[in-house]
């Protein structure tokens, strides 16, 4: 019964005012005693618990990482997936980004121990309670700083390492080198979706639902000849397809509307007919002249098959780059379990950390790749035991090929099997 009523009850029994003054001093005095009662019960057992305390004794930060950058250098690598070198790169260029100052009640966790933190969840995709465990740090804390480090990552790396193009000489480079390693004159590029398991996020339906059957965010992102990112789209919803997220997206608007500075029209390698420059993709795009992707009907004829086969040889860098970028970073491998938006963060974070690996250490991840041997069979790189990294749906319908550009890719078909573009092991591949 509460104070209120129970003065009413005594005003209605025709109780005399000082006996319902004296009634209501000690209805409060008896309510401030429960108010006290209940704030001590709810008083923490352990202001700081004093296994935290030994952070600096006992944590693998203080103890573990001296020690293997002093003598197992490798081990602090696959401890990592960074080599010591590049950890001190980072931490010399987002240390100022991420230092707090020392308080009257604690001192703030060094820059290093942040990082140190951050790239073994991302590595290895462990969770933040057994983080917590290992550096001696608060799992509420780790969720606070993994997101702060991995934006000092971006705000410092992004334009850096992960710029796309914008002028026909650094397309055509990209082009040349295609032509180099993957015999693809004029491809800038492949292109391909991933997705990127995550809880569902609260009152999402079935907005990030895929068809595989789990939720997820799409990684869709254009690869270079060097298993580099150039251009990558975040975050999508689970939902959507390739063709949605590449249909609105301004690497579509700036191609079609000529922003982004392809090269002009050249003529292929032995050759006297101009030739667009274009990107290699799969059934899941529209056939378009800046996108090339294979035959997919029945029924193939010989030259058909052998297009096919130069075409998928090119794109196959993009499922690499996939590759290698989950297999050093297997939190992409988990279902993550942080919001829409920190999932987003830590895979630009990822990104951005692979285009930086793949410009300092490039050979470090060329174990995992697919690869050629002397009759130019394809062996598979070890990137493909990987999970939760699917390909998403290739979709059709509205997605029709122009007439110009089935008329273009009639004729890479012809000039592949000519002896102005073939090259001598394909017809035993098909």
């Amino acid at each position: 019964m509460s104070e209120m009523v129970r003065l009413q009850c005594y005003a209605q029994m025709h109780v005399d005012e000082a006996e319902t003054d004296l009634l209501m001093v000690r209805l409060i005095c008896e309510r401030r005693k429960r108010m006290r009662q209940r704030r001590t019960s709810m008083r923490r057992r352990y202001w700081v618990r004093e296994w935290l305390l030994r952070r600096e004794e006992q944590g693998q930060y203080h103890r573990l990482m001296p020690e293997l950058r002093a003598k197992d250098p490798a081990s602090f690598l696959n401890f990592l997936r960074v080599p010591p070198e590049m950890f001190d790169e980072l931490l010399t260029r987002i240390g100022p980004q991420i230092t707090k100052q020392n308080t009257f009640y604690r001192s703030a966790l060094e820059p290093g121990i942040k990082l140190a933190i951050t790239l073994l969840h991302l590595g290895s995709g462990d969770k933040y309670a057994s983080l917590k465990f290992d550096f001696r740090v608060p799992h509420n804390t780790i969720s606070i700083l993994v997101r702060d480090v991995c934006k000092a990552i971006v705000d410092e790396y992004a334009m850096e390492v992960m710029s796309c193009p914008t002028t026909p000489d650094e397309w055509r480079a990209i082009a040349e080198e295609f032509s180099r390693r993957w015999n693809m004159p004029h491809a800038v590029g492949a292109l391909d979706g991933k997705h990127v398991a995550c809880k569902c996020p609260k009152n999402s339906g079935s907005q990030y639902y895929n068809y595989k059957g789990f939720f997820s965010i799409v990684l869709m992102g254009l690869v270079d000849a060097e298993y580099k990112f150039t251009w990558v789209d975040v975050g999508a919803d689970g939902s959507a397809s390739d063709a949605q997220i590449f249909n609105f997206s301004e690497l579509k608007e700036t191609i079609e509307n000529g922003t982004i500075g392809f090269p002009r029209a050249e003529p292929l390698p032995n050759d006297d007919k101009d030739m667009p420059f274009f990107i290699l993709g799969d059934d899941a795009f529209a056939l378009r002249t800046y996108m090339m992707k294979p035959f997919s009907h029945r029924n193939m004829t010989v030259e058909e098959r052998i297009f096919n086969y130069r075409i998928s040889r090119g794109r196959r860098i993009a499922e690499n780059a996939f590759g290698i970028l989950a297999n050093r970073f297997q939190v992409l491998l988990t279902t993550m379990q942080q919001d829409p938006e920190t999932i987003r963060l830590i895979v630009q974070t990822c990104v951005c950390l692979h285009n930086l690996m793949r410009i300092r250490y490039p050979g470090l991840q060329n174990a995992v790749l697919d690869q050629e041997d002397d009759n130019h069979q394809v062996i598979n790189g070890a990137w493909r035991n990987g999970l939760n990294m699917q390909d998403v749906d290739n979709v059709t319908g509205p997605n029709r090929a122009t007439r110009a550009a089935k008329s273009q890719r009639e004729y890479l078909k012809h000039y592949f099997n000519s002896s102005a573009g073939s090259v001598p092991w394909q017809n035993n591949m098909i």
